[in-house]
């Protein structure tokens, strides 16, 4: 039996894009809630709460291509279904966890759910409109995911005043009218047998890898040296055995051979380690208005706002720039200098007494503006010297090193920043902390100099492992 959705191509289009900022949305919320978490659940140190966070990054960087591609191979549209309501489902045992590992589990059935939504929603938004009209679709749909972004701590800090356990619940009507409106509206679409199935016993090595790694380093200040050593040689040694795993599958998560094209490798390794910085500098400055200046969730929501509302507007400085002739590498390492000059001001500025517009905003300014210069930039241009026919699976690469920078940069802030007493041991801590994510930052501003792109010599082309999913609205606009 056919698929008997009703097409309104506005009505799609506007679902398809709740799916993505619902998504989105949860990768960024949470952060200002960590303090009211911690206090619902007494005893609970920084680093057993990192995992709310690094739980859903983890999960969800894992299974973006997999489950992309199972819904390629058998239905978008239940694919996505299927994700909203684990998401919503998710979302209301969050809300109603009883203990804050009940709550890390359950936020990984919400990145299972998140991980869902992104492909799906992108691949039948691309069936429901003709070419010509695909590319505006795309960008209101990406937009979604960049307004998820700026929105999440201010809205977090909004709800946060009721409970924490607000950011979760609102999911679920959402959620609710989301589902119904896909069903009636939003029409299905698959590429049937010749999409393959994926290696998901890969993307399980890879989670296991990944997770290793961030518990390795979360913990660094409470376990014995031997035992981290230990956890981290681990996830070395699962890693290796996931990059050997890949060489030989038929449909990898990621594919070798894309790294050996300098350009996209260059792009990955800028967005790591930009999304190591991005990721880490966004905790510690909520971490240190809420522990240091006292401030209440919802002033930090507000006060974190300003720097993601720069993005924007300089992603059109960006555009310029490129559209100036400007080398995309050069546009992307001045953005990471100024998210790195960012970090500078503010470690120079801040003191024991909240004094935010002359402290702390300026330097949240210029990085959200290099915020702006830089991601955009990485996320449009890192699958330009990869040939058409492996544009997608590029995109869902850069896509996954984004979110595996975020996991790792959570990591880092907590390795350093450790638990410190009064505010002298506080300030060294987070300028410690800071001055770590501002060299991140400037490595990653060498590494995106290796991104600009040359012309392909004829003949070059990356080995074909079949049908790919889009991931990211980015590399179609």
């Amino acid at each position: 039996m056919g698929d008997q959705s009703q097409v309104r191509p506005r009505i799609a289009l506007a679902v398809l894009s709740v799916a993505s900022f619902m998504a989105g949305l949860d990768l960024f919320i949470v952060n200002v809630a960590f303090n009211d978490i911690g206090r619902d659940y007494p005893g609970e140190s920084l680093a057993d709460l990192s995992w709310v966070l690094n739980g859903y990054t983890i999960v969800f960087a894992a299974l973006l291509v997999p489950l992309g591609r199972l819904a390629d191979r058998y239905s978008r549209k239940t694919g996505l279904l299927l994700g909203l309501l684990l998401f919503v489902a998710a979302s209301q045992a969050c809300a109603l966890a009883p203990s804050l590992w009940w709550l890390v589990a359950f936020r990984v059935l919400q990145a299972i759910g998140a991980a869902a939504l992104i492909p799906t929603s992108l691949g039948l938004l691309l069936s429901v409109f003709p070419p010509q009209r695909r590319a505006a679709a795309v960008r209101i749909w990406s937009a979604s995911s960049a307004l998820a972004a700026a929105a999440g701590p201010a809205a977090g800090g909004v709800l946060v005043e009721a409970s924490w356990r607000w950011i979760f619940e609102v999911n679920v009507p959402i959620g609710i009218v989301a589902v119904l409106l896909a069903l009636r509206y939003v029409p299905d679409s698959r590429d049937g047998a010749s999409a393959r199935v994926p290696d998901l016993t890969g993307a399980v090595i890879l989670t296991i890898s990944i997770a290793l790694l961030a518990l390795g380093l979360v913990k660094i200040n409470d376990w014995p040296g031997e035992r981290t050593a230990i956890v981290v040689a681990v996830s070395m040694l699962t890693l290796g055995a996931f990059w050997l795993r890949s060489s030989r599958h038929a449909t990898p998560v990621i594919e070798p051979s894309l790294l050996a094209v300098r350009t996209f490798a260059s792009s990955n390794a800028a967005i790591l380690l930009f999304c190591v910085a991005f990721a880490g500098n966004l905790l510690i400055g909520v971490l240190w208005m809420q522990e240091v200046w006292n401030y209440s969730a919802i002033q930090t929501g507000l006060g974190v706002a300003p720097g993601p509302l720069m993005v924007p507007i300089f992603a059109l400085v960006a555009g310029r720039m490129i559209g100036a002739r400007i080398p995309v590498g050069v546009v992307t390492a001045i953005g990471c200098a100024l998210c790195a000059a960012g970090i500078g001001i503010m470690v120079t500025s801040l003191g024991p007494t909240p004094a935010y517009a002359s402290d702390l905003l300026p330097g949240w300014l210029v990085g959200g503006a290099g915020v702006g210069v830089a991601l955009p930039t990485i996320l449009s241009s890192a699958a330009a010297d990869l040939p058409s026919h492996r544009f997608a699976t590029g995109s869902a690469v850069v896509n996954m090193s984004r979110q595996i920078g975020s996991v790792m940069g959570v990591s880092l802030a907590v390795a350093v920043l450790g638990t410190p007493y009064g505010y002298l041991d506080a300030h060294e801590s987070f300028v410690d902390a800071w001055l770590v994510i501002g060299a991140f930052m400037i490595v990653a501003a060498f590494a995106a100099l290796g991104m600009t792109p040359r012309r392909v010599a004829p003949g070059h082309r990356v080995p074909d492992r079949g049908p790919a999913v889009v991931t990211s609205p980015t590399k179609l606009t």
